[in-house]
């Protein structure tokens, strides 16, 4: 009996090749942690530590049996091969230990470095990386297992440099650059990937571009960790300068072969593999942002003919100029210019080696891409995060031709309007290209042309055998060739009829052929392209039973093209099961396309050109009042899955739920399956909600669009969309406020004070929370609460500690009458921090204490990982570094578990700062360069200045008297710009301190001048 065990990625198992029911992320958790040291076993009470952490359950032992006895049914069809057993020591699943891919990956990996024929060890390592389907144990939260998965990905990254070292060894540098250039983007202060793509571009024939790596990461370290490069990339870049024949490529030899022995074989050993990575030298760097993007959408699975147009192309696209090359697609509707233009992509990979940029411009839609837009998305995709990108398009076309002016990057504007449309989104640098298709003969745009025609009869006639067989088609040749032709050659148009017969393969192809006949009246005398195509679409759709013609109807009232199933459920008011039932018929005749399985479940997507035939069919067929129910209840369920979705995660301190306002709600099991991952979810539907949205407020549902608007706050916040969070909100409160809608209003205000906070617009901020509450005023408590917090936070960032005192008392008094923990809890940590400020250290910690244990108590986990910040602010004021470390790694903790990069960089920052005060130099100015990468990509200017101000620090604590002057000055500009005054206090003292070691007197007595007159106006006698 075949049994695989797999924590490399989801946990699963598959007993001879079928999936085994795991049940539920705990239970899941506890086969994972015995996995993990199997078949040794795990005592109970080091299973319940691992399982549950700190948050034990009551009876946690019978819940951990009941776990265990669903686990062994779940393994009885492997009988003797896998079980589960007990003893009086523990747990321990008895099983071969390569049946776990953990295991069978490490016992690779020894393999691969003990192995002294080169091919074999690089087959050896690939077998080994392939085992990897995503990151360990990822649904599983406790600090065991977050141990246990940094490891893991630590283990997975120096077998991967092993892999490469041996990789290049073989000659194989050409096919290496990519992945290379990816890695060392990924870490970028590795000095072993950094060397690696060095010797790989010195192989290549790019010894400039190897030379400017060494370069870029020498001052990298030098500005951000003070260091230089080690011995070992000192060394290969003077062996490069003197072009040294010891780094002469190898023969290359071909990625697959071996010596002429055995196969190699797994071999077990009996450790538990955890010694058997490499060298901690070899692991190790902060992790960055993948910087080379790969847009394109998959190769079109059939496409035939168009040789002779690809392989111009290619040449074209292919070859060095001196500057950017425009290849302009054109051709009707239908005539496969996307599959055109994404095949071209795909075949020239190795010519654009910094990526591919592809976007969907959606031409002949109601609601066209905006560049705007679509910048914001390309600036994203190349590495650009949260507030970093800019507000405005000349700013976001500036750093988008800057970005691309030394990279190779292909870019695919895809679906066209005009010149206009596509000027701003063109690529500047001399190594990139871009591909235009349109359906227009874009007159006004400069490049080379490539019309598209129709098919000949002989490629038509391959496409449609491709699709249905070549038996059929000799079967029934001339009634083939009769479709085609009746097709006019039109790639769509042959393939709905080809799809229609692969559906039904009991269809003789006359009857296909006699249809079409009927219409070749309307196809003689309609012109070439959307319109001809209808033709062809109406027999699918005239071939299907009512319901699925209504739902394809009603899935042509979606405001995006690619939708998940509970979408189609609501415009039916059908349950999860029969939707999916409904949109498999639809796959079948391939009205609707299946795209990838995700863990939130199953994309789908309509053709632009079948959603406009159910478009027409819906307005001809539907009532509008039965079309207005159907996107009612499409609201209703995004409203309600988004605010649970939100709930779940526990982030916002308004605490009021939108629910009660959704119109229509899938069933409770439904929801369950939905939100098993609410991040997950939506990340997938992130831009579906946001059109619905839209489309509601298009519509002046304004309460409702409001409140999604509203509910969505949450998941843009941990996921940092500031674009589209200002965007939204912003249109939404503008029809709020035209409307009326005063309760919406003080919403929007409110989730728009919090984000320009977070932007460090701070008057911006102190006007919309000020305008909620005027707003606010005889409404339910908790919505003067969340505004009287918000506004107080911002006063207390401003340095106005009376006011923020103020503010924050009163929001404590109306979130404790209206029963508020979330907001309770928020305005009494602003109180303590006021009092951490003012040096009531104390004080302040008596209050952070007090807000632990009641966010601990009603499970708020923002509030407690911010209690603990603040708890480690107060030690470290006391100078308890031990202890407030402690504090620091669980709030980055909690944050990190809950996807909130940038709260959990809050408590990265100031662990980096307690370290170096301990004098774990090293790893402390490692953490501190991580954060400071981390708030530039959000464009967090607090974040950056404390940063600064910390690395100011620590590189006086070493004697670095100029870089700290630099640091500390850089701190002291931006918390100025910002308006933050009690920070810009602390930051001039270092700068006064760093000015006195360096022998400037007057610019000392300067700063401290300035500081002591900023804390005598606000009262502040803390000294950070």
């Amino acid at each position: 009996m075949a049994v695989e065990f797999r924590i490399l990625g989801d946990i699963a198992v598959q007993i001879d090749g079928r999936p085994a029911e795991l049940g539920p992320p705990k239970q899941r958790s506890v086969l994972a942690a015995l996995l993990v040291d199997a078949p040794r076993t795990v005592s109970t009470a080091g299973l319940i530590d691992r399982v549950w952490g700190e948050t034990t359950p009551q009876q946690v032992r019978n819940t951990l049996y009941g776990y265990v006895c669903h686990l062994r049914k779940a393994l009885e069809p492997a009988g003797k091969d896998a079980f589960i057993s007990r003893s009086s020591a523990g747990y321990a699943v008895e099983a071969d230990q390569l049946a776990v891919d953990l295991h069978r990956f490490r016992a690779l990996v020894r393999q691969a470095r003990a192995a002294e024929d080169a091919a074999q060890g690089a087959e050896l390592f690939e077998r080994a990386l392939e085992l990897w389907q995503g990151e360990p144990c990822s649904a599983c939260d406790t600090p065991w297992f977050g141990a246990l998965r940094e490891g893991l990905l630590r283990e997975r990254f120096a077998a991967t440099l092993d892999f490469n070292d041996v990789q290049l060894r073989l000659g194989r540098h050409g096919m290496l650059l990519p992945q290379l250039a990816s890695l060392a983007q990924e870490h970028p202060f590795d000095e072993r990937a950094a060397g690696q793509l060095m010797l790989a571009l010195y192989r290549s024939g790019r010894a400039s571009d190897a030379l400017h790596r060494y370069e870029l990461l020498r001052r990298r370290l030098a500005e951000e960790l003070g260091t230089d490069p080690g011995p070992e990339l000192r060394r290969l870049h003077q062996q490069i300068l003197t072009a040294a024949p010891a780094l002469a490529p190898a023969p290359a030899r071909a990625p697959g072969a071996v010596s002429p022995s055995k196969p190699p074989r797994i071999q077990q050993d009996g450790s538990d593999g955890s010694d058997g990575s490499a060298p901690e030298e070899r692991g190790g760097g902060a992790s960055g942002q993948q910087l080379v993007p790969r847009l394109l959408p998959p190769a079109p699975a059939l496409f035939v003919g168009r040789d002779e147009e690809l392989a111009a192309a290619c040449r074209l696209l292919g070859r060095m100029t001196a500057g950017p090359v425009t290849l302009l697609v054109t051709g009707p509707a239908g005539v496969g210019k996307t599959a055109f233009a994404v095949s071209a992509g795909h075949a020239l990979t190795t010519r654009f080696a910094d990526g591919q940029l592809y976007v969907d411009l959606r031409a002949f839609d109601d609601d066209r891409a905006e560049p705007f837009t679509i910048l914001g998305a390309f600036l994203r995709a190349l590495g650009v995060r949260g507030g970093a990108v800019p507000p405005d398009l000349t700013g976001r076309v500036h750093l988008y031709r800057t970005l691309l002016a030394q990279r190779r990057t292909l870019v695919v504007l895809d679906n066209a309007a005009d010149a206009q449309q596509v000027s701003d989104l063109m690529p500047s640098g001399a190594h990139c290209a871009a591909i235009v298709t349109s359906r227009t003969t874009l007159p006004d745009l400069s490049g080379h042309r490539l019309p598209l025609g129709v098919l000949d009869s002989e490629t038509g006639l391959a496409l449609l055998r491709e699709m249905i067989g070549i038996d059929r088609t000799r079967a029934e040749s001339d009634a083939a060739r009769a479709i085609v032709s009746t097709c006019q050659g039109l790639p769509l148009a042959v393939w709905v009829a080809g799809a229609r017969l692969a559906a039904r393969p009991h269809w003789p192809l006359g009857k296909v052929a006699r249809a079409l006949a009927d219409e070749h009246r309307k196809l003689d005398e309609l012109a070439v392209g959307h319109i001809a195509v209808r033709a062809s679409l109406e027999l699918t759709y005239q071939g299907m039973p009512p319901t699925n013609r209504h739902a394809l109807r009603m899935l042509a009232l979606l405001p995006t093209p690619d939708f998940a199933a509970w979408a189609l459920a609501a415009l039916l008011d059908l349950d999860l099961d029969r939707a999916e039932a409904v949109l498999d018929d639809l796959v079948e005749v391939h009205l609707v396309e299946a795209g990838p399985m995700g863990p939130a479940g199953m994309r789908y997507r309509l053709h632009d050109l079948v959603r406009l035939l159910g478009r027409e069919r819906a307005e001809r067929e539907v009532p509008p009042q039965d079309r207005a129910a159907a996107l009612s209840r499409l609201l209703g369920a995004s409203l309600y899955l988004a605010d649970l979705a939100a709930d779940s995660l526990s982030v916002d301190f308004q605490g009021i739920s939108q629910t009660g306002l959704a119109s229509w709600r899938p069933s409770p099991a439904d929801t369950a399956q939905l939100l098993t991952d609410p991040q997950a979810w939506f990340h997938a539907e992130r831009q579906s909600l946001i059109a619905v949205a839209d489309q509601a407020l298009d519509s002046e549902e304004i309460t409702s669009a409001a409140a999604l608007a509203t509910a969505l706050t949450t998941l843009f916040q941990i996921g940092s969309h500031f674009d589209d969070w200002e965007r939204l909100q912003g249109r939404a409160l503008k029809a709020a406020l035209r409307g009326g809608h005063r309760r919406s209003a003080t919403q929007l205000h409110r989730c728009l004070g919090e984000l320009t906070t977070i932007l460090d617009r701070y008057p911006e901020a102190l006007d919309h929370f000020q305008q909620a509450l005027r707003l606010a005023d005889g409404e339910d408590p908790s919505y003067l609460a969340s505004a009287t917090a918000g506004l107080a936070y911002v006063h207390r960032l401003l340095g106005q500690y009376a006011s923020a005192t103020r503010h924050f008392e009163r929001a404590a008094e109306l979130a404790r009458s209206a029963g508020n923990v979330n907001c309770l809890v928020y305005a009494t940590n602003g109180i303590g921090v006021i009092e951490l400020e003012q040096g009531r250290v104390e004080s302040a910690m008596e209050r952070f204490s007090q807000c632990l244990r009641a966010s601990r108590d009603a499970g708020y986990r923002p509030g407690e990982a911010q209690a603990l910040r603040c708890l480690g602010q107060s030690h470290r004021a006391h100078g308890a570094y031990a202890a407030a470390s402690d504090c620091f790694s669980q709030a980055a903790s909690i944050s990190e578990n809950l996807g909130d990069r940038l709260t959990a960089t809050h408590a990265l920052c100031w662990l980096g700062d307690v370290l170096v005060r301990q004098g774990a130099q090293r790893q402390g100015r490692r953490l501190l360069a991580r954060a400071l990468w981390t708030y530039r990509e959000f464009g967090n200017l607090w974040g950056e200045a404390a940063t600064l101000y910390a690395l100011a620090e620590a590189q006086l604590a070493v004697g670095r008297v100029a870089q700290a002057r630099r640091r500390a000055a850089a701190a002291v500009g931006l918390w100025r710009k910002i308006g933050s005054r009690t920070w810009l206090a602390t930051g001039l003292d270092t700068l006064a301190e760093a000015h006195a070691l360096a022998g400037n007197a007057t610019a000392a007595a300067r700063a401290r001048d300035e500081a002591a007159e900023i804390r005598g106006e606000l009262g502040v006698t803390w000294m950070s």
